[in-house]
């Protein structure tokens, strides 16, 4: 919402009742925000003389803007707005921390451990000291009072929580405790009896019954606690210590029986014997020490075979061997009690161990996932019984697999409540429960196992069932019933939407280059051009990495997107109307259920959705502040009140939104494989799933969160991709495509049936009243009834199939379909290869709108004397154009390679073609056939024009830094352009066709003449005066305003002049198309907004009522008018 200046510590935020102000403290300061628009403004509090300037600690706010706050000191503030007007001094005798404002009054806590009730004109009612209390203690330090009624809640330093009743206020109830200070690493369990032994650098020793959930008994030690055993028999605890030392007590009554220090490093693991003769402490000196027990602990052999800090041990049944691992991740094995190193590989086959706690071994190699650290997981405890085990590891994430777990990157469940690492794990004695500690969050976690064979044996947090469950993923690393991924699927996982630079920075861009501007200032003042330009019509959709995004609207036009731009088309007349809000890709579409209104998701750090109306063309609102780097899915809600949406962000977040108020009302980390879709319930808008690289997944909305259930395939079927949802005829009906062609029927979360529906991955499906349509990968549409039993009408793509009326011509049969939907009486296709159909039910299709497929357009030229241009894409396909009011495609041909640039002959006849294979072609311009070809390159041909007049010569530039001159009457290579440092970017000839400009990627501007391709040097202001047949080149003089100040972080990729030599537009890597003055001196322009990335190419059409240009990775031509003012004076 704003910017935060100060680097001191925030303590506290507050959001007054009386105003749309939020009150933050710092170190030193408190400052008062006011929020204006969508941002906050902020303002200091002004202490004046009526206080010293004090670290704010806590405060409370009141009516008619009083805000009370407390200091380190003790003292109370009062503030009147942002005035401080007077203090309450000496309100504690040290530091406030906590302040409470309720209907009584105000309630405080501070380190001198008092609480204070005061009334509401903050004059004093009573003080509890909480350390002369039943429950005190010295350094008693309150950090957090709430004050209700006659009873009040106060939480300590010491991780305690009591309840006071006002009247009985010296017998404080203690409702909960926990470890503080430090990290808590110490478990052990009881081996006969329900009870937990935790140990902790706070230097306590706590033991904890596992039914009663409540502490029963506590030991303070002399140092920092790290590790825990109980003997077999439960009578002996053993602590290892901080210091290398290790104490044993006796459970019954915490009392010491001996204490032995033999190492200076930390115990970090210890473990009494099976037959309880011996107990083994592990060291972070590498070493483990074997103590008798019966001899009163007499140390009686030692283990040296480790080379780093023991992590783990266990013993065998027998317990004539112990296994450890170390800080390394070796494993080794000695024979007991001499301490002896076993090496013998048969010696140690046929051995049953006691326990498995070790996080190295044949047993456990499929807990550790792909990359991960050796240390990572920091606990492990098997249930032989159960055949599972339970891990903890440095994400704080509980994990249960099945045990023995041999395979590398095995599937398991995975539980959260940790904030930080665990540390430690053990079952209780009888396997009913799991019990688990977090290192830095001092937490002590008890999870109930339920085992049950059907959903898979799990764990529930205990006791409050109703949370039990995360059903969070399984494990990405375990392929093995995962079938092979399409390659299409696969194509579209591997696009990156992330860029090196967005169009927010460009602030701070600006921001960094003052200097830059100052000097630009300097120079003599122009004025942009008169003349403006206007999007006219826009080629092409984005069909080849999403889907769903194509729809009738109430009228009966067409809504999609392309690049950044939401196109509503007019079938009939053939007009399109451009919502241009967004200022990089759109990358998703859906419409309001009343179809007047529609939410579009594009690309950016800071991503935005926008909703907009489809007949004005305005927004109505912009969602921002949530999704990271873009948004690939929305979705309606029935009553057209919400909105969900999915980022592209490595957790694909889901976010559930008030869009009218602009609000997120639930937010949930998604999962970390590619979402394709997200689905709200139409039923109950509190439900809804999403789809994605083998994720099925149902949610539901509870508070500002969402809880997720993975679909239960069952034996039914296997783990799949799943590219499209919708649902069905009831609550708990739903549908989705899979990557292999089977349409999935779940009930709930359950998977009840599958159908085979397309050679391929079903990449569309819409739900109708009484039916459903299906589009995928073989270019297919299918009719289904409402029950998917029978297919009651196919619809194959096909050239064939065309109407007389189609704007355009198909590339291929059976094209890939991306998006279905249906309304006034057709079905409306949109296929991978950019292309939007109209299926009329009878039978025949229309083409409506195409475009390049995926890949980069850079090549495009315009006819000299008709309203038709060429383009040339990384798609492998040469295309004409009509840019007459028909705007359609005239002609296409496929290529061996993909082109990057082209060039029509002084005549229009003939048309050259660049290709990324060092190769180039010269076709003839009406039928695409072949009239010459050659190759003496092997890097991209980057640039291709030929000489004005007859067109004798064609220079061909490649990214080999060369520029070969051609005589097109004898198809004879007749010179080379040598002498450029790097690839050749642009080319112009002059107007008698003996010399050529030539601009190189590292900024250099070059002159050869031709034929033979000698280098010229010619000055600048000789080169203004040269007449130039075309200026498409980005260098120079007469340019050098076209480049920004900001110019090291983006290029000017093209650039063309007018014919009257007074206007230049200029595409760049923003994606802005810009139009100066020529000559342009200085940086002053018109800038339009349309393209998403950088825009490759612009062309001024023969009589300049148009200019088109292209879009690199966005794969649009758009067609701009150009609109002459006319001053009239009088």
């Amino acid at each position: 919402l704003g910017n935060y200046y100060e680097t001191d510590f925030v303590y506290v935020h507050c959001i007054p009742p009386w105003s749309k102000i939020s009150i933050f403290l710092n170190h030193f300061m408190l400052q008062f925000w006011s929020l204006c628009g969508n941002s906050l403004t902020p303002k200091r509090g002004v202490f004046g003389k009526t206080g010293d300037l004090q670290t704010i600690l806590c405060l409370a706010c009141a009516r008619d803007e009083v805000t009370y706050s407390g200091a380190l000191n003790g003292d109370i503030y009062v503030w009147k707005g942002i005035n401080l007007v007077r203090t309450i001094q000496g309100a504690h005798a040290a530091g406030i921390f906590s302040m409470n404002a309720c209907e009584e009054g105000f309630a405080t806590g501070g380190r001198d451990g008092c609480v204070r009730l005061w009334d509401l004109n903050f004059k004093p009612i009573t003080v509890i000291d909480l350390r002369e209390t039943d429950q005190g203690y010295k350094g008693l330090s309150v950090r957090s009072v709430c004050w209700r009624g006659d009873h009040i809640l106060v939480g300590t330093q010491d991780s305690e929580i009591f309840e006071i009743v006002v009247h009985e206020r010296n017998k404080p109830f203690l409702i909960m405790q926990g470890h503080c200070e430090g990290e808590l690493w110490a478990l052990a369990v009881h081996p006969t009896k329900p009870l937990a032994m935790t140990g902790s650098d706070d230097r306590s020793v706590r033991i904890w019954s596992l039914i009663d959930h409540a502490l029963i008994a506590r030991c303070n030690m002399e140092e920092p606690i790290r590790c825990a055993a109980v003997s077999t028999d439960g009578i002996h605890l053993a602590l290892g210590m901080k210091d290398g030392s290790f104490t044993v007590l006796r459970v019954r009554d915490m009392t010491e029986v001996v204490h032995i220090k033999d190492r200076k490093e930390a115990i970090h693991e210890l473990k009494y014997s099976p037959d309880g003769n011996f107990l083994a402490v592990g060291s972070n000196d590498s070493s483990v020490d074997i103590y008798g027990v019966v001899q009163r602990y007499k140390k009686i052999g030692e283990c040296i075979g480790s080379s780093s800090f023991i992590t783990h041990m266990d013993w065998s049944s027998d317990s004539k061997y112990l296994q450890t691992n170390d800080g390394n991740g070796k494993r080794l094995f000695y024979r007991m009690p001499s301490g002896k190193e076993v090496t013998n590989k048969e010696e140690l086959k046929g051995i049953q161990w006691a326990s498995w706690t070790c996080v190295s071994g044949l047993e456990v190699n499929g807990i550790w996932p792909k990359y991960s650290d050796i240390n990572d997981i920091n606990s492990v405890d098997a249930n032989f019984i159960g055949q599972v085990m339970v891990t903890a590891d440095d994400y704080g994430i509980v994990k249960l697999f099945r045990y023995p777990c041999l395979r590398k990157g095995a599937k398991f469940k995975k539980y959260l409540g940790h904030s930080a690492h665990v540390t430690n794990v053990r079952w209780s004695h009888d396997h009913q429960w799991v019990v688990s500690i977090g290192g830095a969050d001092h937490s002590v976690f008890q999870w109930k196992f339920v085992p049950d064979r059907k959903l898979k044996d799990s764990l529930h947090i205990a006791p409050q069932e109703s949370l039990v469950d995360s059903n969070s993923d399984e494990s990405d690393s375990d392929q093995s019933d995962v079938p092979e991924l399409d390659s299409e699927i696969e194509q579209e996982t591997q696009i990156t939407y992330r860029r090196q630079v967005y169009k927010e920075d460009l602030p701070q861009l600006k921001e960094q280059c003052k200097e830059k501007r100052k000097s630009a200032a300097s120079k003599r003042r122009e004025r942009a051009p008169g003349n403006s330009i206007r999007l006219h019509f826009v080629h092409g959709y984005r069909g080849y990495d999403c889907r769903s995004n194509l729809f009738y609207t109430q009228t009966g036009e067409i809504v999609y997107h392309v690049a950044a731009v939401g196109v509503v088309y007019n079938r009939q007349q053939n007009t399109q109307r451009f919502y241009l809000g967004h200022d990089d890709d759109i990358l998703c579409l859906a419409i309001h259920p009343l179809k007047d209104y529609v939410a579009t998701g594009q690309v950016g750090r800071d991503s935005s959705i926008h909703i907009w109306d489809t007949e004005t063309i305005k927004p109505l609102s912009v969602l921002k502040g949530y999704h990271q780097y873009g948004v690939c899915a929305v979705d309606f809600s029935a009553d057209g009140k919400r909105l969900a949406s999915v980022g592209i962000d490595d957790s694909h977040t889901i976010v559930l939104w008030d869009w009218k108020k602009g609000e997120k009302l639930s937010a949930v980390r998604g999962s970390k494989d590619k979402i394709f879709v997200v689905k709200i319930n139409p039923y109950m808008p509190d439900k809804l799933i999403t789809v994605g690289i083998k994720h099925m997944k149902f949610w539901r909305r509870a508070g500002g969160g969402l809880i997720g259930r993975k679909g239960c395939i069952g034996a039914l079927g296997r783990t799949d991709t799943m590219m499209c949802a919708v649902y069905g005829w009831t609550e708990e009906m739903a549908f989705s495509g899979t990557s292999t062609g089977d349409v999935c029927i779940w009930r709930d979360v359950f998977l009840i049936k599958t159908v085979k529906a397309h050679d391929g991955p079903v990449f569309s499906m819409h739900a109708l009243e009484k039916g459903f349509v299906t589009g995928g990968k073989d270019g297919v549409v299918a009719l289904w009834d409402d029950t998917f039993e029978r297919c009651l009408k196919t619809y194959a793509i096909k050239r064939a199939a065309l109407a007389p009326g189609s704007k355009g011509l198909l590339l291929e049969d059976n094209p890939s379909i991306r998006a279905i939907s249906l309304g006034h009486g057709h079905i409306l296709v949109g296929t991978k290869n950019g292309e939007i159909l109209e299926v009329d039910k009878s039978g025949p299709i229309t083409l409506l709108v195409q475009g390049h497929m995926e890949g980069e357009v850079w090549g495009l030229a315009t006819h000299p004397h008709l309203p038709i241009c060429a383009t040339v894409s990384d798609d492998k396909t040469l295309r004409i154009w009509d840019l007459s009011p028909s705007h359609c495609m005239l002609a296409v041909r496929k290529l061996k390679k993909g082109g990057r640039c082209c060039c029509f002959s002084p005549d229009g006849k003939a048309l050259a073609v660049g290709l990324n294979d060092g190769s180039f072609l010269i076709v003839n311009a009406d039928t695409l056939e072949d009239l010459v070809s050659f190759q003496h390159r092997k890097d991209v041909i980057s640039e291709i024009r030929f000489s004005p007049g007859a067109g004798k010569y064609l220079a061909v530039a490649s990214c080999d830094n060369f520029v070969d001159i051609y005589n097109v009457m004898s198809s004879k290579r007749v010179g080379i352009c040598k002498g450029a440092s790097s690839y050749i970017t642009h080319m112009d000839w002059d107007v008698r066709g003996k010399l050529l400009q030539v601009n190189t990627g590292a900024k250099e501007q070059l002159f050869f003449e031709a034929p033979r391709g000698k280098k010229q040097t010619i000055p600048s202001l000789e080169v203004e005066k040269i007449g130039w047949a075309s200026w498409t080149s980005v260098l120079g003089s007469c340019c050098e305003g076209i480049w920004p100040i900001i110019g090291e972080v983006t290029d000017v990729t093209a650039s063309c002049l007018t014919s009257d030599s007074k206007v230049l537009a200029t595409g760049d890597d923003f994606g802005f198309v810009k139009l100066f003055r020529y000559p342009a001196k200085v940086s002053i322009f018109q800038l339009y907004v349309a393209h998403s990335t950088h825009v490759t190419n612009v062309r001024w059409a023969y009589d300049d009522s148009l200019l088109v240009t292209v879009g690199g990775a966005d794969t649009s031509l758009m067609l701009w008018t150009y609109e002459i003012i006319v001053t009239l004076i009088l």
